[in-house]
């Protein structure tokens, strides 16, 4: 049995769902990317599970097949500047909302991953936690919100090469940082997280 034949299709099959993720709330530098995604009652794929536990090139495969079979997706940002006015939690939701603001296909329901949302219009929400492990919809916005922030993180990684983001992608590594200690932040690194020597934790 392969992990996706656990995926839940959807809570409700007689309204269309959104399930809804974010990618790079624990990192030190670069925004934070969240994805809606509508997926068809009978989508199935089996590699589809939450992103962390797919290899690169399974989350690719994922990608390219979501983009092309959902009845709608969106992916959107909150850049680090954002995340430092408002809090990485605030700056996740609002990333969530601009991209079901994108969506071209109104859903009935949304599906968030995680315990802490806020309404979006007036449409229903259920949060669950780990839900990127429960809903087929949540884990392929998990798939669309971590590749297009990899893609993100590899981009500008040629030109802050020191920190070495083509491998850690911005997340806490003992590589990325030893180099802030040396070469300090530059403008993608999250100025309200400690970055510093020492433990690195959120300060919200």
């Amino acid at each position: 049995m392969t992990q996706q034949n656990l995926l839940k299709p959807f809570l409700d099959e007689n309204i269309t769902e959104a399930g809804c993720d974010e990618a790079g709330r624990g990192c030190l530098a670069g925004p934070v990317f969240a994805a809606a995604v509508i997926l068809s009652k009978d989508f199935y794929h089996p590699l589809l599970n939450d992103s962390k536990k797919v290899t690169v090139q399974n989350r690719n495969i994922l990608r390219l097949e979501i983009e092309k079979t959902a009845i709608g997706y969106a992916v959107a940002s909150c850049s680090n500047e954002e995340i430092d006015k408002i809090n990485i939690l605030n700056a996740s939701i609002l990333a969530m909302h601009r991209a079901l603001e994108k969506l071209k296909v109104s859903p009935g329901h949304i599906l968030v991953d995680g315990n802490r949302f806020k309404k979006f219009r007036d449409i229903p929400h259920t949060c669950v936690v780990k839900g990127d492990s429960i809903y087929a919809g949540i884990a392929a916005a998990s798939i669309l919100a971590k590749t297009y922030r990899d893609e993100f993180m590899l981009k500008i990684s040629n030109k802050f090469p020191v920190y070495g983001w083509e491998m850690n992608k911005g997340y806490p590594t003992e590589f990325h940082r030893k180099a802030i200690e040396k070469f300090g932040l530059c403008r993608f690194h999250r100025k309200t997280f400690n970055s510093g020597s020492g433990q690195l934790k959120l300060l919200f």
